[in-house]
This record gives C-alpha cells, sequence and structure tokens, in this order.
C-alpha cells in the first residue's frame, strides 16, 4: 500500500480554512444582529476590520486571510470551479 503516491493540495486546505472562517464570522455578524453579506462585502472591499464583530473571535479569523484568497475562493465557489 505504501507504493502509490500521495498528494496533498494547499489550495484545497487553504479554500477549507476559508470557508471554516467565512461561517464562523457570518454567524457571529447574525448573532450581533448584523446584515452578514453587507459586513462581508465591506470588509473585502475596504480591508477594514472593523466592519466585523470581534464577537467570537470573528475578526482575528477574518484577518488571517489573505483578501485575494478569499476572492479567489469566492469566485471560484461562484461558479463551481474546483
Amino acid at each position: 500500500m505504501l507504493d502509490k503516491t500521495m498528494t496533498f493540495s494547499v489550495d484545497e486546505s487553504k479554500d477549507e480554512f476559508i470557508k471554516h472562517t467565512l461561517n464562523v464570522v457570518y454567524e457571529a455578524l447574525k448573532q450581533k444582529g448584523y446584515n452578514p453579506v453587507n459586513q462581508i462585502v465591506g470588509y473585502i472591499l475596504s480591508q477594514d476590520p472593523t466592519y466585523i464583530t470581534t464577537y467570537n473571535n470573528a475578526r482575528s479569523l477574518i484577518c488571517k486571510v489573505d483578501r485575494d484568497d478569499l476572492l479567489k475562493a469566492l469566485v471560484k465557489n461562484y461558479l463551481n470551479i474546483n
């Protein structure tokens, strides 16, 4: 069984981290009474972290995601591209 080459995709793990982060941020914003989509779009356009609540560590999490990677993941997901 050890004669086969294992593959590992950094993009897949990065995309999973981004997905998890967006879900946490979305839920935190929703729980605090904000419109999550508007707040996330505001953050992406301005890169101003104050659009994201500190509740549930959401702001800290979103700041760990590179904005270019975030946009790339969102476009790929929207277009259903793997």
